[in-house]
C-alpha cells in the first residue's frame, strides 16, 4: 500500500500497488486476446494489419472486415463482460455473499422473461428484446427489494428472496418456451443461451453508454463497500451516508446487469466469478470494482475466443463456453472448500 499525495497536502490517493499491477495485467489481456479475436477468422488479417486499421491506416478492404464484420463482436464481448464484472461485484459486496451476483438473485432471470414475453407473446425482435429483457430486470430488481423490505433490507434476506423467485421465474420461462410454437421455442431457446452472434453497433451503443454512465457510479460509491460490510453502525460512524450508498450501488449493479442481458442475453459465470477471481489476483478479501469490471472484460473475450474454437467451423454462442468454465469454476472451489475441513 502506498500513498500519493499533493505538494500542498490538499489531497492524497491510496494506491493498492498489487491491485494496480493486477489491473493493469488484466487490461492488457483483455486487449491482447480482443486483437486476437479481430485478427483471426474466416479471413485471417495479420496482427499488424489490424493495428494499421485501428489507428486509420489499413486499406478498404481490411478496414472492411475489421470494423464491419468483428469489431462490434469484440466491443460487445468487452463491454458486456465488464458490465457483468461490475455489476457482479457490487451485488456480492452489497450482499457480503459470493453467492450475491445477479445469475442467483433473480436479474438476469427476470431479464429472461421481459426478453421471452416480447419473442414469443409480441412477435418483436432487435432492440424490443432488448427494451423486454431491461424491463423484467428493472421489475423484477423492485418486487425483490419489496418483499425483501423489513424495517430495512438484510443481505441474506435479499439473497434468499432473490434465489426463490428466480426459480419461480425460471419455471415460467420453461411453461412459457414449452407452449411456444416451434420456430418461436427455437428462438428462445437461442437467445436463453446467451450468444454475440450476429452483433452490431446498436448493441455496442445500448451497453457502452450504460457503462459509460454508471461505471462512474459505482466505482465511486463501491469506496463504502468496506465499510458496509462492517455494518451500518459503523458505516455511520465513519460518515458514509448509508442508504444513499446502498441505493446508487443497488442502481448502478441493477442497470449495468440489464444492459449487459439486454444485449447478449443470461450469460452466466461471468457476475458470479469475476469478482472472486479479481480477490484471488490481487490477494485481497474482496476485489475492487475496478479488477473486478477487467476480470469480467478478460474472462468474457477469452470466453469468446474459445466458442469460435471449440468445433470447427461451428460458430457456439458464448453463453456455452461460460456456463461450462462456471461449472469447472464451482466443482474447482467446493472441492478446494472440501480439502480444507
Amino acid at each position: 500500500m502506498s500513498y500519493l499525495v499533493s505538494r500542498r497536502g490538499r489531497f492524497s490517493v491510496r494506491v493498492h500497488v498489487r491491485t494496480l499491477i493486477a489491473s493493469c495485467a488484466l487490461l492488457l489481456a483483455a486487449a491482447v486476446v480482443a486483437v486476437v479475436n479481430l485478427s483471426s477468422g474466416d479471413f485471417p488479417v495479420p496482427v499488424a494489419d489490424v493495428l494499421k486499421s485501428l489507428a486509420g491506416q489499413g486499406d478498404a478492404g481490411t478496414d472492411f472486415i475489421v470494423y464491419d464484420l468483428r469489431l462490434p463482436r469484440v466491443l460487445i464481448t468487452l463491454f458486456v463482460g465488464a458490465a457483468l464484472g461490475v455489476s457482479g461485484a457490487t451485488f456480492q459486496g452489497l450482499t457480503r455473499n459470493p453467492l450475491g451476483s445477479p445469475d442467483f438473485v433473480g436479474l438476469t432471470v427476470g431479464a429472461s422473461s421481459g426478453a421471452l414475453v416480447v419473442i414469443l407473446l409480441l412477435g418483436g425482435s432487435g432492440l424490443a428484446i432488448g427494451a423486454g429483457a431491461l424491463i423484467g430486470c428493472l421489475g423484477t430488481s423492485i418486487t425483490i427489494y419489496l418483499l425483501a423490505f423489513r424495517r430495512g433490507v438484510q443481505p441474506f434476506r435479499l439473497v434468499l428472496i432473490g434465489i426463490g423467485v428466480s426459480a419461480l421465474l425460471d419455471a415460467f420461462n420453461s411453461l412459457f418456451v414449452y407452449r411456444a410454437r416451434l420456430d418461436e421455442a427455437v428462438e428462445a431457446q437461442v437467445w436463453l443461451i446467451g450468444s454475440v452472434n450476429g452483433h452490431g453497433w446498436t448493441e455496442v451503443a445500448v451497453v457502452g453508454i450504460l457503462l459509460a454512465v454508471l461505471l462512474p457510479v459505482a466505482l465511486y460509491f463501491g469506496r463504502h463497500l468496506d465499510l458496509l460490510a462492517l455494518g451500518d453502525e459503523t458505516a455511520v460512524l465513519q460518515g458514509v451516508r448509508v442508504e444513499r450508498s446502498r441505493a446508487f450501488l443497488a442502481l448502478a449493479g441493477v442497470g449495468l446487469a440489464a444492459g449487459a442481458t439486454a444485449a447478449a442475453g443470461p450469460i452466466s459465470f461471468v457476475a458470479l466469478a469475476a469478482g472472486p477471481l479479481a480477490a484471488r489476483l490481487t490477494r485481497s478479501p474482496r476485489a475492487g470494482l475496478l479488477p473486478a469490471t477487467l476480470m469480467g472484460a478478460a474472462l468474457l473475450v477469452a470466453s469468446d475466443w474459445l466458442a469460435q474454437r471449440v468445433l470447427p467451423g461451428n460458430d457456439v454462442p458464448v453463453g456455452v463456453v461460460t456456463a461450462a468454465l462456471g461449472g469447472i469454476y464451482l466443482t474447482w472451489l467446493l472441492a478446494g472448500q472440501g480439502a480444507k475441513r
